[in-house]
């Protein structure tokens, strides 16, 4: 029966049937029914009667359970200088603390306001519960609780929140059996921990940090007593929803704290006065770096799964530093505005960035417009690389033995057919060279010397080769490979790419340093194990050939005043444009086009769009880091 109902009927009162009720009852017109000898006997019945219904809950969840029970708790995503960049969670925004990282503070407040016996109390306090049974049974219904902290936490951990007598009575006896298998201590810890208050917030340490701005060891006696008063409602007395509520609140615990003797008048006096300096709802937070954390996630999500990410209180350290990253995201502004300036037409702009000596990915920006755009074409977008997929195929037949950077190939007109398939390429802009080196070839972009190449080496090799750089997107052994008629990301390239920059040393690329469990335990750590996965002499050739792409070939427009290597890429009809290059300590690539597929125009290509992008970025990047050269082909043997 609501509350409503049995204010428009006082007289009518309808109650379960009950041997305790009417035992009770019988013992109260005996006595006359005065209160104190009605809260006595309440007493005395209530602590001896849930003996005897213990054994009317044997299903009730088992206790010990909690011995391995852990909370749901919020994942926290860092920088990898430890920045805070997002923080995920369920309902449940939850940080567990032990309990010695709890300000005395706030234990005692919290006691104070909602069971001041807690320590004499073996779960159930018979006079609070008698007076609650007293008054349930007057109305007929649960309207007074008469719970100990205790009873508040099975009631959270294992009960429904039905305000009924059955589940009264098994609160009670669940904490009764909580008291026997769980020390004081350890039942304090897990309510605060627990418990509810407000704002999709949970547990002391995450209320401290939403409303101080603070860790809950360093609460005041002033800010505890607030956060104190919070228990009961919430969203009510919320100080960012109502602060003189909370005030009014506050008051109340101080007032009790003081009635209890555990602080003095001063003390109150002190506390009440205290000026509050709130923080703000760190529950649902948008994060500082979207495109970064979003990518994070979905990676765990896929290792982890779902629910364990968004409740499992994981620590997460990307690779990305936030600067860097900031950095990044406003070059790729500023030119993509550039860009449209000078009549490029060209929606967007893509770049991903890699650190050669240890693949962590140090910036991605997906779009040139990320409040326009939220999709990730650094790492979701799959387009054609055009030429710049050339050096697999240019390694590879270094690697062989059957080429040098001197061999002399021929660039003229062929026709290549794989069973049904005819191909008749050409070069871009038309036109042959005739007799050159495998060098001048590449330098220059041509297409038929790199096609006969792929013929010469296998397919399927170049395809292997891609497979072993980290290249996952779908490969198929078409005779148009080695002109990059396949579909790649950004982040691909520019992972596959620093694996030349560091001279055939590899590491898998990823966005993601270390997580842990909120315990510190280490869930996944991905700490560099470099292997040399390509042969030193062909990868220092390599490098020698695609140094000159820049000094002389295609990518003049990428020179920054260092010694860097790279390749520019153009689709036919100028639908995507590339350059990725390189230099020891950092590999990018940068894409240019448009999300519908469409031309961006005659006459653009990846030396002349895509390459300036590359330098502008590259001179951001290294302006602090120190000149470093590829190794000499000299210092390795030939194969």
């Amino acid at each position: 029966m609501s509350s409503t109902t049995i204010q428009r009927e006082p007289r009518v009162r309808r109650r379960r049937s009950s041997p305790v009720l009417d035992y009770v009852q019988g013992i109260v017109q005996v006595t006359g029914g005065t209160i104190l000898a009605t809260t006595m006997i309440a007493s005395s019945v209530a602590a001896g009667v849930l003996v005897g219904l213990a054994s009317s809950f044997r299903n009730l969840p088992d206790v010990r359970s909690l011995k391995t029970y852990t909370p749901p708790q919020t994942t926290h995503i860092y920088d990898i200088k430890g920045k805070p960049l997002t923080s995920l969670h369920g309902e449940a925004n939850r940080e567990v603390v032990k309990l010695d990282q709890i300000s005395p503070n706030l234990k005692r407040a919290v006691m104070a306001i909602e069971d001041s016996h807690f320590y004499q109390h073996q779960g159930v306090n018979p006079t609070s519960l008698g007076r609650a049974f007293f008054a349930n049974y007057r109305e007929g219904s649960v309207v007074e609780g008469g719970s100990t902290m205790t009873m508040q936490l099975v009631k959270n951990l294992f009960l429904s929140r039905d305000r009924t007598f059955n589940r009264k009575v098994a609160e009670a006896v669940l904490a009764v059996r909580v008291e026997q298998v769980f020390s004081k201590i350890e039942i304090l810890e897990l309510y605060l921990n627990q418990v509810y208050w407000g704002h999709n917030t949970y547990g002391v340490q995450t209320a401290a940090q939403s409303y101080f701005g603070k860790s809950a060891k360093d609460l005041t006696l002033g800010e505890a007593t607030m956060l104190a008063g919070l228990i009961q409602a919430p969203e009510e007395y919320s100080p960012f929803v109502d602060l003189k509520a909370a005030k009014t609140r506050q008051a109340l615990v101080i007032q009790r704290m003081q009635q209890l003797g555990w602080i003095t008048a001063a003390e109150a006096q002190a506390a009440r006065q205290q000026p509050i300096k709130l923080g703000k709802i760190t529950s649902w937070q948008t994060s500082e770096l979207p495109i970064i954390t979003e990518a994070v996630i979905s990676e765990l999500n896929q290792r982890f799964g779902e629910e364990t990410v968004l409740k499992g209180g994981m620590r997460i350290q990307t690779t990305v530093d936030y600067n860097f990253q900031k950095m990044a995201e406003q070059v790729v502004r500023r030119e993509h505005e550039q860009l449209l300036n000078s009549g490029v037409n060209a929606d967007q702009l893509a770049l991903a960035a890699v650190d050669p000596r240890t693949h962590f990915v140090k910036a991605i920006v997906g779009s040139s417009d990320p409040g326009r755009s939220q999709f990730n074409r650094a790492i979701q977008s799959r387009r054609q690389p055009g030429s710049a997929f050339k050096p697999f195929v240019y390694y590879l037949a270094f690697a062989s033995g059957k080429y040098t950077p001197d061999t002399i190939v021929v660039d003229k007109p062929i026709t290549l057919r794989d069973g049904e398939e005819v191909y008749t390429p050409n070069n871009y802009g038309g036109g042959y060279g005739g007799s050159m080196t495998a060098r001048t070839s590449l330098i220059q972009s041509r297409n038929i010397p790199v096609l006969k190449m792929g013929q010469d080496l296998g397919l399927d090799r170049v395809i292997e080769l891609c497979r072993s750089l980290g290249i996952k997107s779908p490969m198929e052994p078409v005779l148009s490979l080695p002109l990059g008629s396949v579909g790649l990301t950004p982040l691909e390239m520019a992972g596959a790419f620093a694996t030349f920059a560091n001279n055939g040393w590899h590491s898998d690329t990823t966005i993601i340093a270390r997580v842990t469990d909120p315990k510190g335990n280490v869930l996944l750590d991905n700490t560099p194990k470099p292997k040399l996965l390509l042969d030193p002499w062909a990868t220092a050739s390599l490098n020698a050939v695609m140094t000159g792409v820049i000094t002389e070939g295609t990518a003049r427009s990428a020179q920054i005043g260092r010694q860097a290597a790279g390749k520019t890429g153009t689709t036919s009809s100028e639908r995507d444009v590339w350059f990725v290059g390189y230099v020891p300590q950092l590999s990018v690539a940068v894409w240019l086009g448009n999300d519908n597929n469409s031309p961006i125009g005659g006459g653009v290509t990846g030396g002349t769009y895509a390459a300036p992008v590359w330098r502008d970025f590259m001179l951001e990047a290294l302006k602090d880091e120190p000149v470093q050269y590829f190794p000499s082909v000299t210092s390795f043997n030939q194969p």
